[in-house]
């Protein structure tokens, strides 16, 4: 069932067609309640929204939000009624969005903060955040090379 009145930003089909490689379509229980989380939190810029879907960027990444309602009669539907927290399991990484001040917007407005910003040993600072819907994000930045941890010594071989 669609919400939306009037035409969309462009169609549907001519939409599809700019998309390539890994796309993420995240369905959410409100288009506008997941906003604060995308915009403030992740730093996302609004591409379109309307009550049924949108599109949003950031960190020359793009993704979808779709409203659970659009998704009557598809096979995810009976899946979404009992799921508390969606995307178990699963991680969304948004390089390029500093850690630190995704977590500061976080909890300002009032979102889970699964794990502080940390330096991590693969050259990352991440975060754990979760959304409304219960996704959990992981905004992080590339260390420089002085915050990278140093290697540990070779271990002489033995003769």
């Amino acid at each position: 069932m669609k919400l939306r009145t009037g035409d969309p930003w462009m169609r549907a089909a001519d939409y599809s067609r700019t998309l390539k490689g890994l796309t993420v379509n995240l369905l959410v229980r409100d288009i506008e309640r997941a906003f604060p989380f995308q915009l403030h939190v992740l730093g996302a810029a609004l591409v379109y929204s309307d009550p049924d879907f949108a599109v949003l960027r950031a960190a020359d990444a793009e993704w979808m939000l779709h409203a659970d309602h659009t998704y009557e009669g598809h096979p995810l539907s009976d899946t979404l009624k009992d799921a508390e927290r969606r995307g178990a399991g699963m991680e969304i990484r948004l390089h390029g969005r500093d850690p630190d001040e995704a977590v500061s917007a976080a909890r300002r407005l009032g979102h889970e903060v699964m794990l502080e910003a940390r330096d991590k040993g693969h050259g990352v600072r991440e975060a754990f955040l979760v959304d409304p819907d219960g996704y959990v994000w992981v905004p992080d930045i590339i260390l420089p090379p002085e915050r990278l941890p140093k290697p540990a010594p070779a271990k002489a071989a033995k003769a």
